[in-house]
């Protein structure tokens, strides 16, 4: 076996291997020997049969293993013999006709493309510098979750006969939908109970509502938003003929043991506890997510590095895919961007270098400090994601045992968080007070101009 190396760049080799017919030859002449005392052939005693008669019966079979085989200890051998961590599988490629190979007429050669790990140095993440945004629970704070809990345990009454309903009522309403005269899929319904105000229905559909009486049939006339989910009613003027069958007005709710016990508890003073310490976490949270993407920025700042193509190539391949999908199922295109289709796919080919140079950061971060997933803490993950499938989680526990690729990207960001917060205890963290709004706003949206 003969392996020269031809394309030798920063994160890039390329080898042809060779491996002459003679010894391919040779390597099917021992196969065969292997299988003799155990192939039973008509006329011949069992293991007697000579090799050439045996290479006549299985000699093309036997060479695709053997080919296949070199192929395999081939490109290993490229890889180990030249020390190289590749960074994706190796691609191989023949070079001439493979059947003259498999026929024992020609040389097998194939050509090893291998794109390999960076090497780098990761910046010592005490030496990072980063801003962590805190808020402080308000009265206020518990307050408004009170008010939501009432709100949503409350009772309603028929409002007497001849009244008009105001917003915050629940009516009872029939309604058919129609474009041009025309019904469309998904615009009836019956008896279904609408809080007016609540926003459950599209822009101005509520408030046509309102003044509107048990038994009357009111005309709604909407227009579907631009950007509506369902592409066939986007900008659509429609018509809703909505026949209101009940009017029903909310009971006021007080804020007292009664309220804490319609919900489970004993009192108020647990309830109030009870949302204390849910908003603590809540708001850790969002603390958390501003935190981590801050670390993630620093992370990219302080490396820099030459990234491997295919990776990156891979990541926005994905990515692109993904920004296509969502702008056909918006009826859009790059123009309605206001960008070129280049200038959209430089954008998010950026995306993708970053995602890339993080990955390999946070990994080798997490290499050189020991930094793992147990099998139990991805056990954990899986049965988290299958209680979202209430009644479906024995089929979402099978998908996730046989497809490897479904476990590594529940495992990945199980590992990037770990390694995240590994960070964030040895970086130097400067807490912010910041109001409710901010906490929870994108992270986006909160991050210091650059300048």
């Amino acid at each position: 076996m003969q392996i020269t190396q031809t394309v030798s760049e920063d994160l890039h080799r390329q080898f042809t291997v060779t491996v002459p017919a003679s010894e391919l030859d040779s390597r099917m002449t021992a196969r065969l020997e292997e299988m003799k005392p155990k192939v039973n052939l008509k006329g011949f005693r069992p293991g007697k049969a000579p090799i050439s008669f045996l290479k006549k019966q299985f000699g093309k079979s036997v060479m695709g293993e053997i080919v296949e085989q070199a192929v395999n200890e081939g490109s290993q051998k490229a890889i180990a013999d030249n020390a190289l961590k590749p960074a994706l599988q190796p691609r191989v490629e023949p070079v001439g006709d493979v059947q003259e190979v498999v026929d024992g007429k020609a040389d097998l050669t194939f050509t090893v493309t291998v794109d390999l790990m960076p090497d780098f140095a990761t910046t010592d993440p005490a030496k990072l510098s980063v801003e962590k945004l805190t808020a402080d629970i308000t009265d206020k704070d518990i307050d408004e979750a009170l008010d939501r809990i009432a709100k949503s345990t409350r009772n309603y009454t028929a409002r007497a006969e001849g009244e008009a309903a105001q917003k915050d009522d629940t009516v009872v309403i029939d309604f058919v939908g129609s474009i041009d005269g025309v019904e469309f899929d998904g615009g009836k319904g019956n008896d279904f109970n609408l809080t007016l105000g609540s926003g459950q229905f599209i822009p101005g559909f509520e408030d046509q509502l309102i003044g509107s009486k048990a038994g009357e049939t009111v005309n709604v006339n909407v227009k579907f938003p631009d950007d509506y989910q369902a592409a066939e009613l986007k900008g659509k003027d429609a018509l809703f003929v909505v026949t209101v069958k009940e009017v029903k007005a909310p009971e006021e709710t007080a804020i007292d043991d009664a309220l804490a016990q319609k919900v489970g508890l004993t009192d108020l003073a647990t309830l109030k506890d009870r949302i204390r310490d849910q908003l603590k976490s809540d708001f850790a949270a969002a603390s958390r997510m501003h935190l981590k993407r801050r670390i993630l920025d620093a992370l990219d700042t302080t490396h820099d590095f030459p990234l491997p193509p295919a990776m990156v190539e891979a990541e926005f391949g994905g990515i692109w895919a993904q920004v296509q999908q969502e702008l056909a199922r918006e009826g859009k295109t790059a123009a309605d961007e206001g960008k070129t289709e280049d200038e959209l796919k430089t954008e998010y080919r950026a995306i993708a270098e970053r995602r890339v140079r993080l990955g390999l950061v946070l990994g080798k971060l997490g290499e050189q400090n020991g930094i793992s997933i147990a099998a139990d803490e991805v056990q954990r993950a899986i049965m988290a994601r299958a209680r979202q499938f209430p009644g479906q989680e024995q089929q979402v526990f099978q998908f996730y045992a046989s497809n490897p690729q479904a476990q590594a990207e529940i495992r990945a960001p199980l590992f990037e968080d770990k390694v995240v917060d590994f960070i964030a205890e040895l970086a130097q963290v400067t807490e912010k007070k910041v109001d409710r709004e901010i906490l929870f706003a994108d992270p986006d949206d909160t991050l210091p101009a650059k300048g």
